[in-house]
């Protein structure tokens, strides 16, 4: 059982760190390092380092905490230990 517990936790921590570095990528270096590269694009009117920086993490924070939270059912389910 200890195996099993081992590989579900492996299995959360990379999921974890994989969204971490997405929402690190969106919201820190779009939005603030290459907000000035990014600005050269437009999309809708406004810049797209504005628009990360303003509604694009936003956006993509929501995808991530959706993504989490199905992902998370799905990994509980397969090894056993889903709320339902």
């Amino acid at each position: 059982m200890s195996d099993q517990r081992a590989q579900y936790w492996q299995a959360n921590i990379r999921l974890v760190g994989i969204l971490l570095t997405i929402w690190f990528v969106v919201s820190y270096l779009f939005g603030i390092i290459l907000a000035e590269p990014l600005n050269a694009i437009h999309i809708g009117g406004y810049k797209l380092g504005f628009w990360f920086a303003q509604q694009g993490s936003i956006y993509i924070f929501l995808v991530l905490i959706y993504v989490y939270a199905s992902k998370m059912n799905k990994l509980d389910r397969q090894f056993d230990v889903h709320e339902d």
